[in-house]
C-alpha cells in the first residue's frame, strides 16, 4: 500500500507503510489476544475459584457452580449491546476510535475484578459487583471484535481478506493460552489456600497492559482506506447504522448469528466446561485440564491462519460447513476421551475439537464482513457475531452442567453440541449465497 493510499485526505503524511496490512493485522491480533485473555481468565476463575469466593459457603457445590457460570454468562448477554453501541460509533466516526475505546474499557474492568472483595468480606455486595464488572467486560468484547476484524480486513487486498482476517481470530487461542498460563503459573508457585485467598487475583491485575494497546491503536494506526473517502450511506442520511442493519439486513444478521452458534458453543464447552468437568466431576488435577487446553489452543493458531487463507481460494461457505459437520461428529468423542483420565487422550479430545472449530472460525471474519456494505459493516458484523455468542457460548457451560445433572451422562452434552452444529450448518447454507456477493 502506497503512502498516498494510506493517508486520509486531510491528514498529515504518515511514514511509508504506516497502514500496511500485516502491521494492522498483527496490531489487531495483539489487541484481540489481550482482550480475550481478559475475557477468558474470568471463565477459568468461574470454573475454579469463584463458586467458593463469591457465593455463600453453605450452597451445595452444584448450585454454586451454576451461580458462578451464570455470572460468566452475563458477559455474553452484554455482548450484543456492546455490538450495538460500538458498532454505531465505529460506522459513524471510525473503526480505530471504537476499537481503542473497547480495549481501554476492557483493561480497566478486568483489573477491577482482581481487586474485588469476597462474599465472606462484604456479603451479597461481592457477587453484585462481580456481575456489574462482568457486564462491562461483555460490552467491551462486544465492540472489540468488529473493530479489530474490520481494521484488518479493510486494510487487506480483496483476495487476501480471509488470510488477514484470521489474524484477528488467532487472538482467541492466544488469549486462552495466556489466561491458562497465568493460572497455571500462579497455581504452581503458591499453595491451594494462597491461590484461593489472593493468587487468583494476579492474572486479572496484569490486564492493565491492554490500556497501552488501546493508546497505540488510537495514536499510531490510521482508519482503513475505505473509511477515509468520507461519509457513506447511513452517515449521509443521518440514520443510525444499527437501525439500517436491522431494517435492511436483519436476515443476514440472524443467519450470521446462527452460523456462529456451533463454533461458539463447542469452543466454550471445550475450554471452560471441560475444565470444570474434569476437575470437579472426575477428580483430575487443575494442571492436567489447563495443560490440555493450552496445547489444543496452541495447535489451533496455525490451523486458523491456514483455514482463513484457504477460504480466499476455495470460498468461505464450503470450509465453514465442513467445520460444522466434522465438529458435530467429534462431539461424540470428546467426553469419552476425557473420561479415560489419560492426559494424551484429554489433549486429543480438546485439540481436535479446536482444530475442527477452526474450519469455521478461521474464515468467519471475512465471511461476516462481506455480508454488509461498509457504511453499516461494523454494526452488522458485530451484531451477527454477538447474537451467536449469547445463544452459543454464553449458555453452553450452564446447559452442559444441567444436562449432566439431569441425565447423568456426558452423551447428553454430545447431542446438544451436535444439534448446535446442525443449526450452524444450515444457517451457513442459506448465508452462503448471500455472502458470495463480496463487498468493497
Amino acid at each position: 500500500m502506497s503512502t498516498a493510499q494510506s493517508r486520509a485526505p486531510d491528514a498529515i503524511a504518515k511514514p511509508q507503510g504506516a497502514n500496511a496490512p500485516m502491521k494492522v493485522a498483527v496490531t489487531a491480533s495483539a489487541g484481540a489476544a489481550i482482550e480475550w485473555y481478559d475475557f477468558f481468565i474470568y471463565g477459568a476463575a468461574a470454573a475454579l475459584v469463584f463458586p467458593q469466593l463469591f457465593f455463600p459457603a453453605d450452597l451445595p457445590p452444584f448450585v454454586a457452580q451454576i451461580a458462578s457460570f451464570s455470572t460468566f454468562a452475563v458477559g455474553f448477554v452484554a455482548r450484543p449491546l456492546g455490538g450495538v453501541v460500538f458498532g454505531h460509533f465505529g460506522d459513524m466516526i471510525g473503526r480505530k476510535h471504537a476499537l481503542a475505546a473497547a480495549l481501554l474499557i476492557m483493561g480497566v474492568s478486568t483489573t477491577a475484578i482482581g481487586l474485588l472483595p469476597s462474599f465472606a468480606q462484604v456479603g451479597v455486595a461481592a457477587p453484585l459487583m462481580l456481575v456489574a464488572l462482568r457486564f462491562i467486560q461483555g460490552l467491551a468484547i462486544g465492540g472489540q471484535w468488529g473493530g479489530a476484524a474490520l481494521m484488518a480486513i479493510e486494510n487487506a487486498p480483496p483476495n487476501k481478506r480471509g488470510f488477514y482476517g484470521s489474524f484477528v481470530q488467532i487472538g482467541v487461542p492466544v488469549g486462552v493460552i495466556a489466561a491458562n498460563v497465568a493460572f497455571f503459573i500462579v497455581g504452581a508457585v503458591v499453595s491451594p489456600e494462597a491461590f484461593e485467598a489472593w493468587g487468583w487475583r494476579a492474572p486479572f491485575l496484569v490486564s492493565l497492559a491492554l490500556v497501552f494497546v488501546g493508546f497505540y491503536v488510537q495514536f499510531y494506526l490510521e482508519e482503513p482506506m475505505a473509511r477515509q473517502a468520507g461519509p457513506h450511506g447511513a452517515e449521509k442520511r443521518g440514520a443510525s447504522p444499527v437501525l439500517v442493519v436491522l431494517g435492511k439486513h436483519w436476515r443476514d444478521v440472524l443467519l450470521a448469528g446462527g452460523a456462529f452458534i456451533a463454533n461458539n458453543t463447542c469452543f466454550y464447552v471445550a475450554i471452560t466446561y471441560a475444565v470444570a468437568y474434569g476437575a470437579a466431576n472426575l477428580g483430575f488435577s487443575r494442571q492436567t485440564m489447563l495443560g490440555a487446553v493450552m496445547i489444543g489452543s496452541a495447535f489451533m493458531i496455525p490451523v486458523l491462519i491456514a483455514c482463513g487463507a484457504l477460504s480466499d481460494r476455495l470460498g468461505r461457505k464450503g470450509i465453514f460447513m465442513t467445520g460444522a459437520a466434522l465438529t458435530g461428529l467429534w462431539a461424540f468423542a470428546i467426553f469419552p476421551l476425557i473420561e479415560t483420565g489419560s492426559f494424551l487422550n484429554i489433549t486429543i479430545a480438546i485439540g481436535v475439537a479446536l482444530a475442527l472449530i477452526s474450519l469455521m472460525y478461521g474464515p468467519q471474519a471475512a465471511l461476516f464482513a462481506e455480508l454488509f456494505p461498509r457504511e453499516v459493516r461494523y454494526s452488522g458484523a458485530s451484531l451477527g457475531y454477538q447474537i451467536g455468542a449469547v445463544f452459543g457460548g454464553g449458555l453452553a457451560p450452564i446447559i452442559a452442567t444441567i444436562l449432566l445433572a439431569q441425565f447423568g451422562t456426558s452423551d447428553a452434552i454430545a447431542f446438544y453440541l451436535a444439534t448446535m452444529c446442525v443449526i450452524s450448518f444450515f444457517c451457513t447454507w442459506f448465508l452462503g449465497g448471500r455472502a458470495a456477493r463480496a463487498r468493497d
